[in-house]
């Protein structure tokens, strides 16, 4: 066993995060699709050769952990014995992906030089296109072979030499092969800036002091987690809720989950929530197990870098063929079930804790894109974003205003100019959406309005599935308003509609309204002066600041 010094210890593991951050900064500026270079829509995550999670850098909240099941699939499925130093393997199987078939994971082996295996390094990132039966997001698939060419495992670099083949495949199967192409050689470079540093760190501290540093690493991950879970208040609550729909029917989704803080255990099981459906709001279980990791580590190790030891304790409990268990052909394109089920979580936790955790935020996040032709290029475009919301009030201080939904609270919205430079799409207003905010002793943040015009036909696509219920509030506190996409407004063709794919020509309008967060309190007891700062402020109205905090002088 190697003697291991405190300092030697946070030294190597300060150098392992740093590699992880390297392959993140190398994604974001040679990526070609703003969802990864702007949004941030990918994870990254380094392994040792037992595929424990080691260190993994900023990326999506939503990715938190999810690379550990696809690459214990991956590898699984093409065999150790059939990797090879410079070898990178493709994967984006829904079900061993724990993602939908666009969020493409590529892996490699690390080999010391003519030695033995070192580890592995994982990237995931969106892809824009993969020949799906649609063009952008898939929101009525029935079937996972409408959703995009599969890769189960599939080698796009064999012993450093780029498979063409496999290259070529993903182009002809691409309506954006440029974006495509150019994100998977993004994703490479990623890899082999994670393998050059890891290298070094070996060869700098040698392979016994860096292993001895994982077991450290990994451990003290587990023995403050299990003391942070211990912490916590013990028991089961169970919490339920409905999708909107699953883009086939207008049938609202049953989902049910309880939680179980016990025994050195934390277990998430969602008996009791619908069977999968027909469209694509099923989950593959590795996606739904992700979730749970962001819940627990939320609770237990927020302010710590991941490792295998920080979700140690989790036990996630999923039935197959259920709709946060897919099973093949199930359709898993529209994972916005996952986002909808982080509230869900949080709202049985909020039970047995409400002192501790917020109120809902949003209940979603109100998603959309523009597909098209640019008048400019002639080339076909998608682009999209994630609108913010309101975050919850807390026992101790009002939700922000229109910030990302807690799921992907490490993304970004895209920005107006790449979104008018991009498509066809002319934002006439975006500002706060006043009384949006549910009221509260401590009130919920407030959501958003936007205001788009097309200046170029095309199709616009809204990805919401949470408008039909509102988000849920705590302690006497009021819920907020919902999320709400009105198309065509102002025109006898207005409607209000959810996720729908809407066909659009020059001077149509679509108004975005995205949902505040719940109130936490007794609006009334709410300090005054903070009403009245509010309504200066444009997040409540006066007429609210009367009628439900109680202020006349607002």
């Amino acid at each position: 066993m190697t003697d291991l010094d405190g300092a030697t210890a946070e030294v190597v593991r300060s150098y392992l995060l740093a590699a992880a951050e390297e392959m993140r900064a190398t994604l974001i500026r040679t990526s070609f699709n703003p969802v990864i270079y702007e949004v941030h829509d990918f994870g990254l995550s380094l392994y040792d050769a037992d595929l424990r999670l080691v260190a993994e850098a900023t990326g999506l909240t939503f990715f938190l952990g999810a690379n550990d099941f696809s690459l214990a699939k991956g590898v699984e499925y093409v065999g150790r014995e059939n990797l090879h130093p410079g070898d990178v393997v493709l994967l984006n199987y829904p079900y061993w992906n724990a993602a939908h078939a666009y969020d493409a994971t590529l892996f490699a082996p690390v080999f010391e030089p003519g030695g033995p295996l070192l580890g592995f390094l994982c990237v995931r990132a969106h892809w824009m296109d993969l020949g799906a039966k649609d063009p952008g997001y898939v929101l009525d698939s029935t079937d996972v072979h409408q959703e995009g060419i599969l890769f189960p495992g599939t080698k796009v670099v064999s012993r450093g030499e780029p498979v063409r083949e496999i290259h070529e495949l993903i182009r002809f199967n691409s309506r954006m092969p440029d974006e495509v192409m150019g994100d998977l050689h993004a994703q490479i470079a990623a890899l082999r800036t994670g393998e050059r540093r890891l290298l070094e760190i070996v060869e700098k501290f040698g392979r016994p002091t860096v292993e001895a540093t994982i077991e450290r690493m990994i451990a003290d991950g587990a023995a403050r987690t299990s003391a942070a879970l211990a912490a916590l208040p013990q028991g089961s609550w169970t919490a339920e809720d409905v999708l909107d729909d699953d883009g086939i029917t207008d049938e609202p989704i049953q989902m049910k989950v309880t939680v179980t803080i016990a025994d050195g255990t934390f277990t998430v099981d969602f008996a009791g929530s619908s069977p999968a459906v027909a469209g694509p709001v099923n989950m593959p279980y590795g996606a739904t197990e992700a979730i749970c990791k962001v819940i627990l580590k939320s609770l237990t190790s927020a302010d710590q870098p991941s490792n295998a030891g920080t979700v140690a304790p989790l036990v996630v409990k999923a039935e197959p063929g259920t709709l946060f268990h897919a099973v093949y052909p199930q359709p898993t394109f529209t994972l916005w079930t996952g986002i909808v089920a982080v509230e869900l979580i949080l709202k049985a936790l909020a039970q047995g804790m409400p002192d501790r955790l917020p109120a809902s935020s949003g209940g979603d996040v109100p998603g959309f894109m523009m597909v098209g032709v640019h008048p400019d290029t002639g080339a076909l475009f998608a682009v999209s974003n994630n609108e913010p919301v309101g975050w919850g009030g807390t026992a101790h201080h009002d939700g922000m205003n229109a910030a990302t939904h807690v799921s992907g609270s490490t993304g970004r919205i895209t920005p107006i100019e790449v979104l008018e430079a991009r498509t066809g799409m002319f934002f006439e207003r975006m500002e706060i959406r006043t009384d949006s905010g549910g009221a509260g002793r401590f009130r919920g943040g407030a959501g958003l309005r936007r205001d788009i015009r097309f200046v170029t036909p095309g199709e616009f696509l809204s990805v919401i599935k949470k408008t039909k219920a509102r988000p849920w509030a705590l302690s006497g506190g009021l819920s907020p308003e919902s999320n709400r996409v009105v198309i065509f407004p102002g025109t006898e063709r207005e409607q209000s509609v959810s996720t729908k794919r809407t066909a659009v020509a020059v001077g149509d309008r679509i108004t975005l309204l995205t949902a505040g967060g719940g109130g936490h309190g007794d609006p009334r007891e709410r300090d005054p002066d903070l009403v009245r700062e509010d309504v200066a402020e444009g997040y409540v109205s006066a007429e609210q600041a009367r009628e439900v905090y109680g202020v006349e002088d607002a």
